[in-house]
């Protein structure tokens, strides 16, 4: 049985909307200003190189499948990342045409989860992380916390159900004071 890993870029406020910066989001790109270090780099390129697959909203899933197909680089993250099993929850998206794509509804989920030997990793995809959360479907929460309250943006976990989890590791990165916070459920 695989296990669901949530990953996050989030604001000290727990903003997570356009970390990067392709979006009208006034803030858009707030992870650009700062440093994680090569440390940071490692740990994001680590994590999606050992996940068996991804597990994605449709609104990021059309961000991650535009952007993506064009990207290189010298690690191997964009041949991982155009390569690996997608699996995109939407309700209302017809066709996935990125490489090894397949949607799926949210009741699916836990199927994909216990047929799959490792874990899927979710990234973005706000209204996905709540209906996991909802659902006891989340095995990890791995949030890497920026120094930052942007006092405006989509927060992670608005709405969302009650969900209690305790702290499994506190990992600082870089020299901007980012710090990756991994919980496992209570």
């Amino acid at each position: 049985m695989g296990r669901i890993v949530v990953t996050e870029f989030v604001s000290m406020d727990a903003v997570f909307e356009a970390p990067g910066p392709a979006h009208g989001f006034e803030h858009a790109g707030w992870t650009f200003t700062f440093d994680r270090g090569a440390d940071g780099d490692a740990y994001k390129r680590d994590e999606t190189m050992q996940a068996e697959a991804l597990l994605l909203g449709r609104d990021t899933y059309e961000g991650f499948a535009a952007a993506w197909p064009s990207i290189t680089d010298e690690h191997g993250f964009a041949d991982r990342m155009n390569s690996m099993p997608k699996y995109v929850v939407s309700s209302t998206l017809k066709n996935a045409g990125w490489n090894n794509s397949t949607i799926i509804g949210i009741d699916e989920v836990a199927a994909v989860r216990d047929n799959t030997a490792g874990y899927l990793l979710v990234a973005g995809s706000g209204a996905l992380v709540r209906g996991l959360l909802e659902r006891g479907l989340v095995d990890e929460l791995r949030l890497m916390v920026f120094p930052i309250v942007l006092g405006s943006g989509r927060r992670l976990f608005e709405g969302a159900s009650l969900a209690r989890f305790t702290l499994a590791a506190s990992q600082p990165v870089g020299p901007d004071g980012v710090t990756v916070l991994t919980y496992a459920p209570a």
